[in-house]
């Protein structure tokens, strides 16, 4: 199966260059080239897109922008002249991060990172909606699932099994584990995206709980180690259903 490509490039020589670079690989398949995020849009609205070859610095609204703008953004391979975006692009969970002018043997090794067995990634709308790139599922897999969070100049790893809960600090995020703590500027609203629904559960707006590391749970709290986390009034109903549910396939 072909990964089906979008190129994203306000500079018509770098959408050219990407273009050739494709046609090359017999496993790549362009879909799309746009000069800007409003077409990109319009185009994932139309074309099913596995893989992203996303410009950074854009008029209007930038690559990263865009990126973050989406409920379910394809594979992303940033390209661009500046390299000071390059921490930030992987912390959306990119690909790779090719620098301008792109060498064709750099291409290679960033497509070599993309599974034609994962595609695809966005369909159209008439298609089944595809789970969120980026977001673990429960299946034999999670057990090995991470996610990469930024912490005291660090891109530190950590294991989705071992997260008991995820608390809010205004800006940042405090990621409790069963063997460390992890502090990262990260709004918490943008990390439950990425978090299989499944496996976690906004239980509050300042709280994400481990589903499956709860001891116990009342209306008003649950119970995770030694710690109690409050129910929010507005997540009450929602909370209570999921956690009643989970009992009655468990019992």
């Amino acid at each position: 199966m072909k990964i089906k490509c979008m190129i994203v490039d306000d500079e018509p020589l770098a959408l050219d260059v990407l273009e050739t670079f494709i046609e090359r690989l017999d496993n790549l398949e362009l879909v799309c080239r746009c000069n800007n995020a409003v077409e990109a849009y319009t185009c994932l609205q139309t074309h099913q897109v596995d893989l992203l070859f996303l410009d950074i610095q854009m008029p209007k609204l930038t690559g990263i922008d865009f990126l973050k703008s989406l409920a379910n953004p394809p594979r992303v391979i940033f390209t661009t002249a500046y390299r000071d975006y390059a921490l930030e692009g992987f912390e959306l969970n990119a690909l790779d991060y090719l620098l301008k002018p792109i060498a064709f043997e750099r291409f290679l090794k960033a497509v070599a990172k993309v599974s034609t067995a994962e595609a695809p990634r966005v369909a159209p709308p008439a298609a089944a909606a595809p789970q969120p790139v980026s977001t673990p599922t429960a299946g034999p897999d999670y057990k090995e699932a991470f996610i990469y969070l930024k912490a005291d100049k660090k891109m530190v790893k950590v294991m989705l099994s071992d997260i008991l809960y995820i608390e809010s600090l205004k800006d940042y995020i405090r990621v409790k584990t069963e063997s460390k703590e992890i502090i990262s500027y990260q709004k918490i609203s943008f990390l439950e995206e990425k978090l299989p629904p499944e496996k976690f559960l906004r239980i509050h707006r300042s709280f994400i709980v481990a589903l499956d590391k709860i001891q116990a749970f009342s209306a008003t709290a649950v119970d995770i180690g030694k710690t109690e986390i409050p129910i929010g009034r507005f997540y009450k109903t929602e909370v209570l259903q999921v956690l009643n549910q989970n009992n009655l396939l468990e019992a």
